[in-house]
């Protein structure tokens, strides 16, 4: 097998997982078995181990779950021309100084200014 197609992502992975513990083999039987085609790319016997046992409890999708968290909200349209318009009229103008202005953290411009 060429190293290109040994490469596979971890949703592929996750399915040759969910495909085995269908046909009832074991975690150990998986892991060897992946161990022996894909050689280093195989994911580790604890992570096999634990989407099996996800598989076996009905688990249907091979996805993460969502993780917990605040999703970015200051990322608009609104919010880009914003910064735009106040970088054109003064381009020295200071991180802190955009976010006073937005009334958002200076973290939270930090990413809306590493997403556009």
């Amino acid at each position: 097998m060429s190293d290109e197609s040994s490469n596979l992502s971890n949703i592929e992975h996750r399915a040759v997982i969910k495909y085995f513990v269908k046909k009832g083999k074991t975690p150990k039987e998986i892991f060897e078995d992946m161990v022996s085609v894909l050689q280093e790319s195989a994911p580790s016997y604890t992570m096999v181990k634990k989407w099996a046992r996800s598989f076996q409890q009905e688990r249907e999708s091979c996805e993460n779950d969502p993780r917990p968290g605040r999703p970015v909200t200051v990322v608009t349209e609104e919010n880009v021309r914003k910064i735009e318009k106040f970088v054109l009229a003064d381009r020295r103008i200071k991180l802190w100084q955009i976010a006073e202005e937005l009334q958002i953290s200076k973290n939270e411009l930090e990413k809306l200014y590493t997403s556009i």
